[in-house]
């Protein structure tokens, strides 16, 4: 039985690496249709918040489910005593740095994700890195405290309803009128919804790292 499974895998290899799939020959461009009907440039934001709507809900509401399991097992845990950061003046110089190029990455990648090679997803990480990179050289106490002072977890959890209330309106049919093609208010809709995942996203890392610190310090 074994040489049955090695044969088979050898066989597998060997069709995809000498077997030719040729591409189907349309009498149109795919790139070109996609950015037709979604109205943007970057046909890749186009085909995640429209041609594929329906999954890009489910990545959204599986993100927030994860972040809800990381605080459900962490919880019964026994929090750190003492967590230990950078103390360096030139680590947390260069932590400080890093994090503000990384925040103003991520506000640009979300303001302009629909125009350039970016989105809501990617904004939404540059925002968790930029707040990693905070929390190696600030106290958790700290963090803590402005993570509730400005409602953070409600924001997660609002810009999350507005998303999927928008996209099954968008999935219903309705949609924003499309504007002038490598305009900022271009692509209708989906500009909104960028940014409505860089919220998320950078939200949910923001409350992961908290919750790794506390339970597990600075790995």
């Amino acid at each position: 039985m074994k040489w049955i499974y090695i044969a088979a895998g050898i066989a597998f290899v060997l069709k995809m690496l000498f077997l030719a799939n040729p591409a189907p020959r349309l009498p149109f461009s795919i790139v070109e249709a996609i950015a037709k009907d979604s109205g943007v440039s970057n046909v890749v934001s186009g085909i995640i918040f429209r041609n594929r709507l329906y999954d890009t809900i489910f990545e959204v509401i599986v993100f927030t489910i994860a972040i809800m399991g990381a605080n459900f097992l962490m919880a019964n845990e026994q929090p750190f005593t003492r967590i230990y950061q950078f103390t360096d003046q030139t680590s947390i110089v260069l932590a400080q740095l890093g994090a503000t190029v990384a925040a103003l990455v991520g506000i640009e990648l979300a303001i302009r994700g629909h125009l350039s090679p970016g989105g809501g997803f990617a904004a939404g990480v540059a925002g968790g890195t930029a707040i990693g990179l905070i929390a190696i050289t600030s106290s958790p106490e700290r963090l803590q405290n402005v993570y509730k002072r400005w409602h953070a977890a409600t924001w997660e959890k609002v810009s999350v309803l507005i998303f999927i209330v928008l996209s099954v309106v968008t999935l219903s049919g309705i949609e924003l009128p499309h504007g002038q093609m490598g305009d900022l208010f271009s692509g209708g809709i989906i500009p909104i919804l960028n940014i409505l995942v860089a919220i998320k996203v950078a939200l949910g890392s923001w409350s992961v790292v908290l919750v790794f610190i506390r339970y597990r310090g600075l790995l």
